[in-house]
């Protein structure tokens, strides 16, 4: 008797890998779950301010691919979502998905009375905890799904019945639960991305004692005109516009002690970061601290570009220690310029740690049995037998490679059913 193949495949993680997994092998007619641990789809690219290769805004893409979805019955997905555990085979896998409250349910129309409501604020994640929300809360303007939620630590104040009384569609349920959903499904793409290095790891450069020493995913928000300062790059100790900006390449990579590998896009960030200052204030000066530059392929012309601005210099020397000056807050280098080998101190009045990119699979492992690196990504593509790894859950990558992997693991998955 010949075995039952399940046709349907099951994506997971909601960000440029995975939706790109999704919608192809949706659109190839597949039926697909789409699972996301955020309260919306997008992951870390929706919270840039602009991206490689076009320097375009990243709503760009995703309207688009948000479209794609909406017009394709083939595909479903949960946000506020995480596996908790896989069984079973290639072409008949067994899967639980626990699902978290989101205290709002789908007759929210986003009309913002909740927030209105509401008197509590928590840190804002979609900023990098720079600026504060509503504990009732729209993720960011562009969310898709467009539906607020409502923080777990707000749910049992007295606040949160003033809240839900708020509410003209009766859309809030403070009652809400987790629950567990069971699929079944063919095979597996796994894209759970990556989070920044934490930089508060790196007690010589001050992260979290200095207001004006921030990294770079920090950096894309405050240039956003959805981050903190509507866009407007200003220092975060006094709201001053900062003249004298240093960039610090592998803060915390190619080090043992943190990230021992390159992550191959922060060179290309500060580069493009860089643009942003100067386009906000054409007489700052910008020095981008390096070991070597990587800008690789058709991105060396970006680099050259870059290179040709008078106020913007590249310093080859690794700086080891900031301080800071208590009456400016202004921040001092110290750094050795390893092409004449001379001690300098340089200073700044803002710092951008350019952290590297931390695979999610080196602290949330996938729950079934495949193998790592030593760095905690996937091995490789074909994690096992109908599950396969893509964009930065086995390499670093930037978008446009990231959309490619993604591309690729739809159509294994795809071929995983299909050979059997």
């Amino acid at each position: 008797m010949a075995n039952v193949v399940t046709q349907s495949i099951l994506v997971v993680g909601g960000g440029m890998t995975g939706l790109s997994a999704a919608i192809e092998a949706a659109e190839a007619g597949r039926e697909v779950y789409l699972v996301e641990k955020n309260p919306y789809l997008g992951g870390r690219v929706a919270q840039l301010h602009q991206y490689f290769p076009k320097l375009c805004p990243p709503y760009c893409g995703l309207e688009i691919n948000f479209r794609r979805i909406r017009n394709n019955p083939n595909f479903k997905f949960f946000t506020l979502a995480e596996v908790v555990s896989i069984k079973g085979k290639e072409g008949d896998f067994d899967v639980s998905i626990k699902l978290n409250p989101r205290y709002v349910n789908e007759k929210c129309t986003a009309c913002g009375k909740c927030a209105e409501a509401c008197s509590t604020e928590i840190d804002n994640p979609f900023n990098y905890g720079m600026d504060k929300i509503k504990a009732a809360y729209l993720p960011h303007d562009m969310a898709f799904p467009l539906r607020y939620v409502i923080d777990p630590t707000f749910v049992n104040t007295p606040g949160a019945q003033k809240v839900q009384e708020a509410c003209p569609y009766d859309a809030i349920d403070l009652t809400m639960g987790s629950s567990v959903v069971d699929l079944k499904v063919g095979s597996i793409v796994w894209a759970t991305g990556w989070k920044p290095y934490d930089a508060s790891k790196l007690d010589t450069y001050g992260f979290g004692k200095f207001p004006n020493v921030i990294t770079n995913v920090m950096m894309e928000r405050l240039a956003s005109f959805g981050g903190p300062t509507q866009g407007k790059i200003l220092r975060p100790s006094d709201g001053a516009a900062p003249q004298n900006i240093a960039f610090i390449q592998c803060a915390g990579s190619r080090d043992e002690n943190h990230l021992p590998f390159c992550s191959s896009i922060c060179c290309m960030a500060s580069m493009k970061q860089s643009t942003y200052i100067r386009e906000q204030y054409p007489e700052a000066k910008v020095t981008i601290f390096f070991i070597d530059i990587r800008a690789m392929d058709r991105l060396e012309d970006f680099y050259r570009q870059v290179k040709e601005d008078q106020n913007l210099r590249f310093f080859k020397g690794k700086v080891a220690k900031i301080e800071e000056d208590a009456a400016t807050r202004n921040l001092i280098l110290r750094v050795e310029d390893t092409t004449s080998g001379t001690l300098n101190e340089i200073s700044a009045d803002l710092v951008v740690l350019a952290t590297g990119m931390q695979p999610n699979t080196s602290e949330v492992k996938i729950p079934t049995a495949v193998p790592y690196d030593d760095y905690g990504f996937v091995a490789s593509l074909d994690a096992k037998p109908g599950i396969y790894a893509a964009g930065c859950t086995r390499t670093p990558a930037g978008v446009s490679e990231s959309v490619q992997d993604g591309t690729a693991a739809a159509l294994k998955a795809i071929q995983s059913i299909v050979r059997r």
